[in-house]
């Protein structure tokens, strides 16, 4: 039976979210703003974040995958669902779950930025750095986490623990 112990609470998440709105809206406003949630793990993150933003929004979602079923990042990445609204022009803020290896981020900055946005930025609501295998610049961050593979929140191990309402580490 797996273990799961807790490494943010919901309230400790409510708190971060609230401090990342604030920061966002205070750099973006008067701006045009697309966030853009990268699923699935960013969903529940990028549902509280713009409930909290007092600017105006469009959003989009884009998927990519690295993992598939395991723990350990594959190294290459498949996009699985690319983005529907034009952001040409625009200021471009992905939201993203979790970045460790930095590597799907990367790619997705990349990808995103052959549409001729005015800028992509970077925000994550947990860094683990540690395991950074690409440089990307996070431009908001929420929390970073040491080892060790967390679930909940939205993240998830082989699609399960998602709707948990804080973040854990699993211990297989």
């Amino acid at each position: 039976m797996p273990e799961l112990i807790p490494v943010l609470s919901a309230l400790e998440i409510r708190r971060l979210v609230l401090g990342l709105a604030q920061q966002i809206a205070a750099d973006y406003r008067g701006r045009n703003l697309v966030l853009i949630g990268v699923l699935k793990g960013s969903f529940i993150f990028l549902s509280d974040l713009i409930r909290e933003l007092d600017v105006p929004v469009k959003i989009d979602f884009i998927q990519a995958s690295s993992y598939g079923a395991g723990t350990e990042s594959s190294g290459s990445v498949q996009l699985l669902k690319g983005i529907d609204l034009d952001i040409r022009s625009q200021d471009v803020l992905l939201v993203e779950d979790i970045v460790d290896t930095g590597l799907t981020i990367r790619w997705i900055t990349d990808y995103l930025k052959s549409f001729q946005p005015q800028s992509v930025g970077v925000c994550a609501l947990i860094d683990k750095r540690e395991r950074r295998e690409s440089d990307v610049p996070i431009r908001y961050t929420g929390y970073v986490a040491g080892s060790g593979f967390l679930v909940g929140y939205g993240l998830d191990f082989a699609e399960k623990y998602r709707n948990l309402p804080g973040i854990y580490e699993l211990i297989p």
